[in-house]
């Protein structure tokens, strides 16, 4: 028998926003946009037994793992006493893709409905920017946002690409809190001119690139998977200190090029599957305006040869398409392999793909694409990784230092001439 769902409206004088942690560092910087537009917020720090106890007390367990693990960070908050669920919102961001990340909204509203309680769900996605009518997002949050993930994306590139080399420990991390409270400070008083913007992007390669590095070689991994596990340190058990401790040098993609990817999907459709025209274009539109962003990281990076530059979506889509059709784009499609083909031809030819266990979209596209990628670069080592809320965090640490013990073996044997930089990806027209 079906009963009535109570839908609260989300207050903004009355309740807190509560986030939860998908990206690291990008996560902190979209919320100041948030906070910009008058919304009090909170991202969601919270690790650990206790988290992904209450995930799997009130999510069933054939829900996805990062549907167990972000879940689970919003269902602590107010069910372990720190937060009074009468004063607290919960936002979801949803890609309105063909599989179980589509729910998570309704499934949150389902499991709150089991503790007794009416909490506002503002989502946010690509089909929907928001359901819930106490919630507004303007196209200049938007824009700010997009400022938001680029400083993250730039970030989190150089932190990487620096962190493995300095020669003082610790200065990169302190250049990346540095960076993190001014860009906060700026977004969230809502300054965010395009001309501060490239001045910003632009001080912050120079910032990088005046830390003093050795030199030194080191086995260099590369990161993909399913969007949340592969970035959230919470879901891939803090993957990204684990391979510093391994002393590795380990690139991650920007989210950039993955929001880039989810919105070109209409425009495929329109070309191989007989979509809207008019979404077509508008995903058209869309894409020209993160192109442009692109483009700006693209610039704040020249003169840099020492970091690598990522190209642009053409290239990442040319990539793909050698092992992926573009038409394959449920979940991760083929941009998860186009990653990796990026990342081989860079000079990261051990990577990790951190997937959910049982996640069809990044089995199929991630897994499943193996065959093809050993006929391609048979010097890459691709370790596909499943993370659950019941495997060992032991094994997994065990595969990896295993992929990571074979790669220094043939360091020893042979020295090969570096992988040398990748062209400057063309540039689009100035902002």
């Amino acid at each position: 028998m079906s009963s009535t769902v109570s839908v609260p409206v989300f207050d903004k004088k009355k309740h807190v926003l509560l986030i939860p942690d998908l990206f690291p560092i990008h996560m902190e910087l979209l919320a100041n946009v948030i906070r910009a537009s008058g919304y009090r917020v909170e991202v969601l720090r919270t690790h650990g037994a206790d988290v992904m106890e209450a995930g799997l007390k009130y999510i069933h367990n054939d829900m996805c793992y990062p549907a167990i693990c972000s879940l689970g960070q919003q269902l602590h908050a107010i069910t372990s006493g720190t937060h009074d669920p009468a004063d607290v919102a919960f936002v979801q961001f949803q890609t309105g893709g063909g599989y179980r990340a589509s729910n998570y909204s309704m499934v949150l509203r389902k499991a709150l409905n089991k503790l007794g309680l009416e909490i506002p769900i503002v989502t946010l996605g690509f089909s929907t920017l928001s359901r819930n009518s106490g919630f507004s997002l303007t196209p200049a949050m938007c824009i700010r946002a997009l400022v938001a993930v680029t400083y993250g994306d730039l970030l989190l590139l150089l932190g990487n690409q620096v962190r493995p080399y300095e020669t003082n420990p610790g200065q990169t991390q302190s250049l990346l809190r540095h960076w993190e409270e001014t860009l906060g400070r700026e977004l969230s008083a809502a300054r965010a001119g395009l001309g501060q913007v490239k001045r910003n992007l632009k001080n912050i390669a120079r910032s990088f690139a005046e830390i003093p590095v050795k030199a030194a070689k080191k086995v260099k991994v590369g990161i993909v998977g399913e969007v949340y596990v592969k970035y959230s340190p919470f879901a891939n058990n803090q993957l990204e200190e684990f391979l510093q401790n391994q002393d590795c040098e380990y690139m991650l993609p920007g989210v950039l090029g993955f929001l880039r990817y989810c919105l070109s999907s209409p425009a495929v459709d329109w070309e191989l599957y007989g979509g809207s025209r008019f979404s077509r274009e508008v995903s058209v539109f869309l894409g020209r305006v993160i192109g442009r962003f692109e483009a700006a990281l693209s610039r704040a990076l020249a003169g840099y040869p020492q970091f690598h530059t990522p190209p642009s979506f053409r290239q990442m889509r040319e990539k793909g398409e050698r092992i992926l059709s573009k038409g394959v784009k449920m979940g991760e499609g083929w941009y998860l392999p186009a990653e990796m083909v990026e990342l081989i031809e860079s000079g990261y030819d051990r990577i990790i793909c951190a997937q959910p266990f049982g996640c069809l979209p990044n089995h199929i596209v991630g897994r499943g694409t193996l065959k093809r990628f050993r006929e391609l670069y048979p010097q890459a080592h691709i370790l596909p990784l499943d993370y659950d809320a019941s495997l060992s965090r032991v094994n997994q640490e065990n595969r990896i230092k295993l992929l990571l013990t074979d790669a220094r073996e043939k360091m020893t044997q042979t020295d090969p001439a570096p992988v040398p930089a990748p062209a400057a990806p063309g540039l689009a027209s100035s902002f």
